[in-house]
């Protein structure tokens, strides 16, 4: 069976004439107007039986749900396909499709005529789509690995696609107006399609290879990376920011093993409630699994602490290097999404709700601050929140705080029932230029594993109790993030701004190039005098024209460059080359670290990671 499904403003049709002996009987043919509704075209194929139109109608159902439309169309549409059933069977099913979706307001056009029709498809991310169901479909088994209860079921999540406003105005996906929200019109298509392959290679996967920051690793699986020395000095500098933001929070940092017995109680149990592939391991007759999540080993280790309410909220914290997750091949890309990656996870176990909901608002405030310290401001990443109706309900206020938090409307998946182990996430999501979102930061109220893993805190009555956790990453993947950065100075490269990294974050922050040997002396005692202050420098000695080595430094997008001369060298000030504003600056030495420290404060620093001098540096084929 093929459907093409459209949700519109309007359907107008007029049967015109019987095509087939078996045509539909209309005493007098009129034109028919239905407005606000889901039109469904469908071609019913040989092979096709009461199981294929029962799914078929079950997807068309589940969809409408997400959109919140509650009037169907199904209109026979044989154009759809050249291996047509018989029109007494395409009848019979249609007949059964239209039974089976009794609860809503549904009708069909006449089957076998010849019909004109006018249309108006609504302008939103889910108002087009399209579906082959066959009997094999339900049954297929294209992946034979041992998954989780919850990944497994993950599609058969009943939810509600919904736009929250700032002002707490919750709209139907179908009726938001996305005109000034793209990114969002594209979080929500690509959220609610959940099709997470990518047909091509995304910008930042030449860039990580031209910049000498990290690679494929043809040796290992798939999704596992080699970083070079420029990219693990990237990577180590925001895993410090990162947990130097989380301690300055609050958090404890702990270190937790990278592999668990899965027939541990407490790991059958949490496994299946957490939507993640994993790779499984057998070690002296037992089964272990790589762990996909910071969470069981932290839950492990507060399970032997006695706490009291007056400890909470507690946090625990790990940069998990690294977390194991065995993605589909079709959906590794870059540095997007890998199967062994670094996270920081940081878990709050709170008394009550009331300060699970109070301490989530904290987390968010901490998690946006850290992305706009990482190079990540607002406009860059769209919002989602996901919740359980009930908790919505209960929690209304907190929840629009979060999204007023945000300044701009967000993408909510409501769900009817709890089906994880949480009741609310939210994220905050890149979008590429692919159309894909990434998730960054998150946080999570968990409800279950207090219990679960036998947690429990003394309560101000001093009985026992069970504490909520909260799930925060404030960054998401470390790996991730250079992925944003790298999408975005491809971004601009593509709009005509130059690329460069957020300053601290530059692999090398000043070159200087001498123009003749005989101003080494002074451009090694100018280089050690500028690494005294914390500052990366490096010096292009190499015996190239000035011309070459000046382009090849603005290749590596090294933001100040020295070009060191006999005037330089006489000079009290330093001749700067600014990369961002193209001009060449007469500055001190003191004005010229004040200005680059201004730049840097508050941020880790290191020394570089590769040899001072150019000519000591081994060329990497890429």
């Amino acid at each position: 069976m093929r459907i093409l499904q459209l949700h519109c403003d309007h359907i107008e049709y007029t049967p015109t004439k019987k095509e087939i002996k078996l045509a539909e009987d209309i005493e007098n043919p009129q034109t028919q107007r239905l407005e606000d509704l889901v039109v469904a075209f469908v071609a019913i194929e040989e092979g096709d039986d009461s199981s294929v139109a029962q799914n078929a109608i079950s997807q068309i159902k589940s969809s409408m749900e997400k959109i919140g439309c509650k009037k169907l169309l199904l209109y026979p549409y044989a154009h759809l396909s050249s291996n047509l059933a018989k029109p007494s069977v395409a009848m019979s099913l249609l007949e059964n499709m239209e039974k089976d979706a009794s609860d809503l307001e549904v009708s069909h056009s006449p089957f076998g005529w010849t019909k004109s029709y006018k249309i108006q498809v609504k302008g939103h991310p889910l108002a087009e789509s399209s579906k082959v169901i066959t009997k094999d479909s339900s049954d297929s088994k294209q992946d034979e690995e041992v998954t989780s209860d919850a990944l497994k079921g993950e599609s058969k999540i009943r939810s509600y696609w919904k736009i929250m406003s700032p002002d707490g105005t919750m709209t139907n996906i179908g009726d938001f107006d996305f005109s000034k929200h793209k990114k969002l019109e594209v979080l929500a298509k690509y959220e609610s399609a959940k099709i997470r392959k990518v047909d091509q290679p995304p910008p930042h996967v030449a860039l990580m290879k031209k910049m000498g920051i990290s690679d494929y690793e043809p040796a290992s699986d798939s999704g596992n990376m080699r970083f070079y020395p420029n990219g693990r000095l990237i990577k180590s500098l925001i895993e410090r920011y990162v947990t130097d933001r989380v301690k300055e929070y609050g958090g404890y940092e702990v270190e937790t093993p990278i592999m668990y017995d899965s027939e541990h109680p407490s790991m059958v149990s949490y496994f299946n409630r957490f939507p993640a592939r994993q790779y499984n391991v057998d070690s002296e007759g037992k089964k272990l699994f790589l762990r996909f999540a910071a969470c069981f080993g932290q839950f492990l280790m507060a399970n032997q602490y006695q706490l009291s309410y007056k400890n909470l909220p507690y946090k625990l914290y790990e940069l998990t290097r690294y977390s194991f997750r065995r993605e589909q091949s079709g959906e590794l890309v870059g540095l997007r999404r890998l199967r062994a990656f670094t996270m920081p996870d940081c878990h709050a176990f709170c008394k009550d709700m009331d300060q699970a909901v109070d301490e989530i608002k904290i987390r968010f405030d901490l998690s946006q601050s850290v992305l706009r310290n990482l190079g990540i401001n607002e406009d860059d990443y769209e919002m989602a929140i996901r919740f359980t109706e009930d908790f919505y309900n209960e929690n209304k206020p907190a929840v629009e705080e979060l999204v007023k938090k945000h300044g701009r409307p967000v993408l909510v998946e409501m769900w009817k029932e709890k089906f994880f182990y949480f009741v609310l996430k939210w994220e905050l999501n890149f979008v590429d230029s692919l159309g894909k979102a990434s998730a960054l930061s998150t946080d999570q109220i968990d409800v279950e594993n207090g219990e679960r893993y036998g947690i429990d805190f003394v309560n101000e009555n001093n009985a026992k109790q069970h504490p909520i956790i909260l799930h925060n990453s404030p960054s998401g993947a470390i790996e991730r993030i250079i992925y944003v950065l790298l999408e975005k100075a491809a971004r601009d490269s593509y709009e005509g701004r130059k690329p460069q990294f957020p300053l601290w974050l530059a692999p090398t922050q000043v070159r200087i190039i001498p123009l003749k040997e005989e101003f080494n002396e002074f451009t090694e005692k100018l280089s050690n005098m500028i690494s005294k202050n914390d500052v990366r420098v490096d010096v292009d000695d190499r015996n190239e024209s000035i011309g070459k080595r000046i382009r090849e430094a603005e290749k590596e997008w090294i933001r100040y460059i020295l070009v060191i001369g006999e005037k330089e060298a006489g000079s009290q000030n330093l001749s700067i080359r600014d990369r961002v504003t193209g001009e060449v600056r007469e500055l001190s030495f003191e004005e010229f670290i004040s200005e680059i420290n201004e730049q840097t404060r508050g941020k880790p620093t290191t020394g570089l990671n590769l040899p001072k001098y150019l000519s000591k540096r081994p060329k990497l084929m890429v």
